[in-house]
């Protein structure tokens, strides 16, 4: 195999491993005794909830949420639409959609839980004493603060009765959950807030988020977080016990999908660590790095900004 055509093998396993199609199949779970119900929120939602049922044998139901203008045909599961990255009326309609249709569930039905990067803005659900407004006003400021996706989602969890594992605790069923991560670190919990995975983030984490920020909080708002109505279930909850999820794609996901091919030829690979202006300059030079068949340990095959992974094999 030539250079060309094993980049391009190396190319199209990233790409395969990114299609959610090809995570559900992976974990696709076993039928159960009972019912099968799909729930899902995200950008891709649709998308996933097509590649379930392409996959599917038997009978199942349920709704998926995702952004204006990102359905897509679904024969058993029903597609709605809200606003992203700013919270609507349609998205607060949904969330307790989602939560109407697994609540009466029963122990030996199946929620298959399909979640995706987009699912916090798509699921308002603010909690008592507080108004879509307040949420709509929340997310503004965070989107607005410059802190990472991961404590804005510590406070949104905080301030919603779906994120934080509360849409897995609302049902007797076992949830499967297949999540397709945008996290840097892809912790399942912090894509779209995590809806049906706990984390162990509290008030507190969320307090000090809020003071590190500078979020200008409502006096409503302060309140709900200062009260233990806003803690969220913890991973150790027995109401998760029976549940599992899967990370079925994500960058990492697809970056370590290739191996197999590097593996066959003996290639390693290389990692840059560079500046933005090394970086433009050395990304020729990487790939045929990356691809030099030097003997091991030859270090003239790594630029300035690069560094060794893992050996070469022989």
């Amino acid at each position: 195999m030539n250079d060309r055509d094993l980049l391009k093998a190396l190319f199209a396993a990233a790409v395969k491993a990114a299609d959610p199609l090809t995570g559900i199949r992976r974990y696709l779970p076993e039928r159960p005794k009972g019912r099968t119900v799909v729930i899902g929120a995200g950008k891709g939602a649709a998308q996933m909830a097509a590649a379930l049922e392409s996959v599917w044998d038997g009978p199942l139901s349920g709704l998926v949420v995702t952004r204006y203008g990102y359905g897509c045909a679904t024969s058993a599961i029903e597609v709605l639409e809200a606003a992203h990255p700013v919270p609507d009326a349609a998205g607060l309609v949904a969330a307790r959609r989602l939560v109407d249709t697994i609540g009466g569930l029963g122990e030996d039905d199946l929620v298959i839980a399909l979640v995706c990067g987009g699912g916090s803005a798509l699921l308002p659900a603010p909690p008592e004493g507080l108004s879509l407004a307040d949420e709509i006003a929340l997310n503004e400021m965070l989107l607005a603060s410059g802190a990472p996706i991961s404590a804005m989602n510590v406070v949104r969890k905080h301030f919603s009765t779906i994120k934080g594992g509360r849409l897995a605790a609302a049902t007797r069923a076992r949830v499967v959950s297949l999540i397709v991560s945008d996290i840097p670190g892809d912790n399942p919990a912090f894509v779209a807030s995590g809806p049906t995975i706990p984390d162990a983030s509290t008030r507190k984490d969320a307090l000090e988020i809020v003071e590190q920020y500078r979020l200008a909080l409502s006096p409503q708002m302060l309140a709900h977080l200062h009260s233990p109505s806003a803690d969220a279930p913890l991973p150790d909850d027995p109401v998760f016990a029976r549940h599992q999820h899967h990370v079925i794609a994500s960058a990492s996901v697809s970056l370590e999908a290739p191996r197999g091919s590097r593996q066959s030829t003996g290639l390693r690979p290389i990692s840059c660590r560079t500046r933005s202006k090394a970086r433009r300059g050395m990304l020729p030079s990487f790939m045929r790095h990356w691809h030099a068949r030097s003997p091991p340990g030859a270090d003239r095959f790594r630029g300035p900004h690069c560094f060794s992974r893992e050996e070469r094999r022989p």
